[in-house]
């Protein structure tokens, strides 16, 4: 089984080392990798010291994904995920520069949290791993941060990322290419203590088989292997090999003078940051020997997109989650949930298009996010709510989705004036709206059915048509909604709300 209409899905990777494009083929409910392109924009190595990308790196960033989107012209935007991680977490003028890449692309750029970034890589490894039902820790050392993940099967049960990379590390310690044993030494001692902070959480936690993803755990491997730097022509990583290849390395004075067989030049310029991390985490962590995983974010981006399409949405599941963690009055949200999709519905008509599904999953989340603020305190608890799911690790949604989640939560009830920077016709008034008339006509709790009802859009703002004689029997109700029309009118937006004799609504 594959996504309706689409045989064919690609996941982009704006990582801090390299952009990355996979594209792959849906077989069987399974993702063969069919085609990628891999630039070397080294995006970190662009952060200045105040936090913002130069010049340069921008430019490299928008050639490469001028590049991409070439290859992905004719794809329809849900069959593309493209997502962003640390460099872009951590530039100040992110958000200025992600409207750029986006017309380069020519598809939605997420920039993912750390947690979320681990959450996937673990999803591409195991999927690229023969099946086990031990444990295994997956480690994936990128261009500006290190994930660390402890999962069985394809479910993640430990998930860390600590700010130190390739990129990074490099350039700090190795600015010049040249290699010592105290400038090693300071690398390897400022990782240490990056790993010391989560070592004994994930020591207690266990696990039987140490993986390595992604290009910095090969590279080494290949280095390794192919120079039998391993005792006893073993595979992959361990720690004797690690010590040998640093001892070759200092000997050389830098990456360049190795010459040896598998040295990639690609990955010249960013080796010396990769292996001194790794030398950390084997040491920090107790690890003796570590395999590698061809498989990482990219392919973990197409499972999850895959999962979206089969209605194995992750997002779904981490709402219900968050219910559950935040003691969300289930019945109530699930009340208030569905007057806001009629609401929706009719709003817009019942059209229905890839962007309409869209803003109908987020006014369902936050419909049962609404009260999760309630967890501390009543007083402003929309306030709490949204500064939860703005700072909150959120599997499955990207820090873009978690502000437009906040954005809804924080709106849905007060002045409306405190969000009148969202431009006129955005989206999102619209899901404020049935939002707000949902809790607006839930308030009393007591899940009492409502009166037939109808809403619909004008130039000015919206109309809402109730049974008549309604209100009548319903005067807190009746008072609620002209408090209503005084915050939309204050925004300049009109709602009027009339009385007529209606059907009762399906």
């Amino acid at each position: 089984m594959k996504p309706v209409g689409y045989e064919l899905i690609a996941a982009v990777d704006l990582g801090s080392n390299s952009f990355r494009l996979q594209v792959g083929r849906v077989l069987d409910n399974q993702v063969y990798p069919l085609d990628a392109i891999k630039e070397p924009v080294r995006l970190a190595s662009g952060l200045m010291a105040n936090k913002c990308l130069d010049e340069a790196s921008r430019q490299r960033a928008l050639d490469a994904l001028s590049r991409f989107g070439e290859r992905l012209r004719g794809f329809a935007p849900e069959a593309v995920r493209a997502v962003a991680t640390n460099t872009l977490r951590v530039a100040k003028d992110a958000l200025d520069f992600l409207p750029q890449a986006e017309r380069a692309l020519g598809f939605p750029i997420e920039i993912i949290a750390g947690r979320e970034e681990a959450r996937l890589i673990y999803l591409g490894a195991v999927h690229s791993l023969p099946t086990a039902q031990h444990k295994r820790l997956i480690v994936d050392i990128g261009g500006g941060s290190t994930e660390f993940i402890i999962g069985r099967r394809i479910e993640p049960q430990l998930m860390e990322s600590l700010f130190m990379g390739c990129v990074g590390y490099t350039l700090r310690y190795f600015p010049d290419g040249k290699i010592d044993k105290k400038r090693l030494r300071e690398a390897q001692v400022a990782a240490a203590k990056e790993v010391q902070s989560i070592a004994h959480a994930y020591r207690r936690h266990g696990w039987r088989e140490a993986v390595g993803s992604s290009g910095t755990a090969r590279a080494i491997a290949d280095l390794l292997e192919l120079n039998k730097l391993n005792p006893g022509g073993v595979t992959g990583l361990t720690r004797e090999g690690l010590d040998k290849l640093q001892t070759l390395l200092v000997k050389a004075g830098s990456v360049q003078g190795l010459g040896m067989a598998g040295l990639r030049a690609d990955r010249i310029p960013v080796l010396p940051g990769g292996i001194a991390i790794m030398s950390a985490l084997f040491d920090e962590l107790g690890i003796e020997r570590m395999t590698y995983a061809d498989g990482a974010l990219r392919l973990g981006v197409l499972y999850d997109l895959l999962g979206r399409f089969h209605h194995h949405d992750m997002r779904d599941a981490t709402v219900e989650q968050f219910m559950r963690r935040y003691q969300v009055d289930i019945r109530q949200a699930e009340r208030v949930a569905s007057t806001a999709a009629y609401v929706l519905q009719q709003v817009t008509g019942g059209s229905s298009s890839t962007e309409q599904e869209g803003d109908e999953h987020f006014l369902a989340w936050a419909a049962k996010l609404h009260e999760t603020g309630i967890s501390v305190a009543h007083n402003a608890y929309h306030k709490h709510g949204a500064y939860i799911l703005t700072y909150a690790d959120m599997p499955g949604f990207s820090k873009t989705d978690q502000a437009r989640l906040a954005l809804l939560v924080f709106g849905h009830r007060g002045k409306l004036e405190k969000i009148s920077a969202l431009p006129k016709g955005d989206a999102n008034w619209t899901l404020l709206f049935a939002l707000r008339l949902a809790v607006l006509f839930h308030r009393s709790r007591d899940g009492e059915p409502l009166p037939a009802f109808r809403v619909k859009t004008v130039a000015e703002g919206f109309v809402l048509e109730l049974q008549s004689g309604w209100l009548d029997q319903h005067p807190l109700t009746a008072v609620a909604l002209n408090e209503e029309m005084a915050v939309w009118q204050r925004i300049d937006v009109v709602l009027r709300v009339k009385q007529r004799s209606l059907e009762p609504s399906a």
